[in-house]
């Protein structure tokens, strides 16, 4: 029996697996084998919609195929969706399609392990608890909102006992609630419980008031105990896929929890692990938030997804694409594009080559993935091989003596805790969005939010600049209007949210929707 085998169990048709507990085993036996696998990020160009995705999940399966049909022990971590997204028929699921799917799409898109309603389900306890605060005279706001993963426009705005006390509480969709964000940064259960611990459920008199100051945090971790395992499924060709947390990077993080990531690493010799929407969005917080904060790999590759009319069909927003393949191989991450094409577009191929080839970008690699599955990208995979193996050869460099290692390689992964919250927005809307600091705007009332949420900070003895921070914006805009000509484009900051538990900073710039979504399409 393999080790990871003690750490799996059954779970209707797919495996749930204690990563907790396998991890935590392989450190405390270090005679044990394992691997030391490589990350490879899928990110893609930003969507001309945000209600449609340009294949980064079918691109992730063909991906894992392809490699595996060359001999290589590779795996992929996908993100979880969201029901009430997918399931409502809005946006499709995270499970690929035709010939690049999953075996059981429909368990992704129904929820699969019960982790979201599990986590749904913890935070609105958590809530409950703060309203009895309320009623106890604990606290006298209540600042951690509701979650549902339903769609309603009746849940935008509601009140505690409306006409009496007249408390207000928000929804959100549940990917984007704190603890979420928790379950996907965490590595153990106990920093789950000091992270639930550290979440400020209100204020009394305008202070703090954190939920380990009032609750019994096993009431939490108990409801956690299943969400926290990612669930072991499969591809339509057998290739190993692990599952766990991590839809809408627009509006939270958007990546796969940690954990999996980390567990797929010892497991697998190239994971590669998908990030949600643009390369602006889930793509910088892999890099930005999961690598620079809190440890996660470097990614030794990176594919950026396309679709062949998203890249070239509106010559305002053409810029976007090169954007993102560039900006990733100046940080010294080797980036190849990928078109996934649709039905009808494979006259396209030679000049979609052609193009690539006057942006100085890698040999495209280009199919209809939906159609042909990994056998379309198995033939043209050997420069992206070969950047592996030559990313490998650079860890083995830099682990050797300082003379001896390559001077070229440039060192962007430095933490950003200290840099003051204002100053690391703008280094982001710089590098992620293109846009100098010159031209990062405030709106009426971010100053006050700023100081409010900093305020909030010291009121538990945190600095608001040691907190990672966490961009907020629409899944299908980089700017406030990416079609204005370069030297016109801005970011707009609107408003500050510290998740202390989490140990995240939101700021919400340009357009941006937390609240459920408004209308089922």
């Amino acid at each position: 029996m393999a080790l990871i085998d003690q750490f799996t169990t059954q779970y209707g048709l797919v495996k749930k697996i204690d990563a907790f507990g396998y991890l935590d085993y392989l450190k405390n036996h270090t005679d044990e084998p394992r691997k030391h696998g490589q990350v490879v990020l899928v990110t893609a160009d930003t969507p001309l919609k945000a209600s449609r995705g340009e294949g980064k999940t079918t691109t992730t399966i063909a991906l894992i195929d392809a490699l595996r049909a060359r001999g290589i022990d590779a795996t992929a971590v996908l993100r979880q969706p969201s029901m009430g997204i997918t399931a409502a028929g809005s946006k499709g699921g995270a499970s690929g399609g035709g010939k690049s799917s999953l075996s059981h799409p429909e368990l992704i898109d129904w929820g699969l392990c019960g982790e979201m309603a599990a986590i749904e389900n913890a935070q609105n306890l958590l809530v409950s608890f703060a309203e009895k605060a309320i009623d106890e005279g604990r606290i006298d706001t209540i600042l951690v909102p509701r979650v549902s993963e339903v769609p309603s426009r009746s849940l935008r705005q509601i009140a505690v006992d409306r006409g009496k006390g007249n408390v207000p509480e928000r929804v959100v969709l549940t990917p984007t609630c704190e603890l979420m964000q928790i379950v996907v940064l965490s590595h153990s259960m106990d920093e789950i419980a000091d992270r639930v611990s550290s979440m400020v459920a209100g204020t009394k008199d305008g202070n703090p008031i954190t939920f380990g100051e009032f609750i019994d945090l096993w009431r939490i971790t108990g409801i956690l105990g299943d969400a926290v395992k990612p669930a072991q499924t499969e591809t339509v060709n057998g290739s190993p896929v692990y599952v766990h947390c991590g839809p809408f990077a627009n509006v939270s993080l958007g990546i796969p929890s940690l954990i999996s990531v980390e567990m797929a690493c010892a497991l697998h010799d190239v994971v590669v692990v998908e990030a949600g929407y643009g390369a602006d969005a889930g793509a910088q917080k892999w890099l930005d938030i999961a690598c620079r904060e809190f440890g996660a790999e470097w990614p030794a590759a990176a594919v950026v997804v396309t679709r062949a009319s998203t890249w070239r069909d509106d010559p305002k927003l053409a810029w976007r694409y090169p954007f993102h393949v560039h900006r990733l191989e100046s940080l010294g991450i080797p980036t190849f594009p990928l078109v996934n094409l649709w039905d009808g577009e494979d006259d396209q191929i030679d000049s979609l080559r052609d193009t690539a080839k006057s942006l100085n970008f890698h040999d495209p690699i280009i199919g209809n993935l939906f159609r042909d599955g990994g056998e379309a990208l198995a033939p043209q995979l050997d420069g992206f091989v070969g950047a592996l193996d030559g990313a490998n050869d650079a860890v083995n460099a830099a682990s050797a003596p300082a003379d001896s290692a390559d001077p070229e390689v440039p060192n962007n992964r430095a933490s950003h805790k200290g840099m003051g919250l204002v100053e690391d927005v703008k280094w982001i809307a710089d590098n992620a969005y293109g846009v100098p600091a010159d031209r990062v705007l405030f709106k009426v009332g971010f100053a006050e939010s700023l100081a409010e949420a900093t305020e909030l900070c010291n009121g538990v003895g945190t600095s608001i600049d040691d907190l990672a921070v966490v961009a907020v914006k629409s899944p299908a805009t980089m700017t406030d209007n990416d079609s204005a000509a370069a030297d016109e484009r801005t970011v707009t900051l609107k408003k500050v949210e510290p998740h202390l538990g989490a140990g995240v900073v939101q700021v919400n710039l340009t357009t941006s929707l937390t609240t459920p979504m408004p209308k089922i399409v």
